[in-house]
């Protein structure tokens, strides 16, 4: 199954909002990195894959149709070579807010600890900090970075084929983009950051057994 869709914002710019859109959308399924909180040992792929061994793309991505947030968002130039009939979709958001927002939640000090005993270790160290060069809590330095990726995915994906996306907008842009109709259904917002620290990421997702 080719992917249709290949988000390339980074993680905190509404990212899990996208993914249950695009579910919603038929769109279905999204990988997001709760594919690999869920399924741990898929997170081998994704190393090996940032080492520059050869992978299996079509393997590791059988069974979704789309990608968002990490570790998939690191490879989207990838994907976007891969399966070029697929469309891309860049989540964005204020850089200020988008800085604060990592800093209560995924570079939080508590979390990153957390991470460390968790089988996305190795993505954390391989895809995640040499993008920030592991200095995730450097405001002027983190906010750089971020506008450089999306600077760059601005250049690497033609206009056309790209729709620069703040999760705000709502269904209208998005729909438009991939030519399916408007849902009456209100426009999911998750993973807040009061949703993050309370424990509950994701209200209202039941992920079904990843089957390949």
């Amino acid at each position: 199954m080719p992917l249709d869709v290949i988000g390339a914002g980074l993680g905190r710019t509404g990212t899990t909002s996208l993914m249950l859109a695009l579910e919603k959308l038929g769109f279905v399924r999204c990988h997001h990195m709760r594919e690999v909180i869920s399924h741990p040992e898929t997170a081998r792929d994704w190393e090996r894959a940032a080492d520059g061994e050869p992978v299996n793309w079509e393997a590791i991505l059988a069974g979704f149709r789309a990608t968002t947030d990490w570790p998939a968002c690191h490879f989207y130039s990838v994907f976007a070579a891969l399966y070029p009939r697929a469309k891309v979709i860049l989540t964005v958001r204020d850089p200020e807010s988008w800085f604060r927002s990592t800093q209560a939640t995924i570079f939080s000090e508590e979390h990153l600890v957390e991470v460390e005993r968790r089988p996305m270790a190795g993505i954390l160290a391989k895809i995640i900090e040499p993008m920030f060069d592991g200095r995730m809590h450097d405001r002027d330095h983190m906010i750089a970075a971020y506008e450089r990726h999306n600077a760059q995915v601005r250049r690497t994906i033609a206009p056309e084929r790209l729709l620069v996306y703040d999760v705000k907008e709502g269904w209208e842009p998005l729909a438009r983009f991939l030519a399916v109709p408007v849902p009456s259904a209100p426009f999911p917002r998750a993973n807040t950051t009061d949703d993050f620290r309370s424990g509950h990421p994701a209200p209202g997702i039941v992920r079904q057994p990843l089957t390949r």
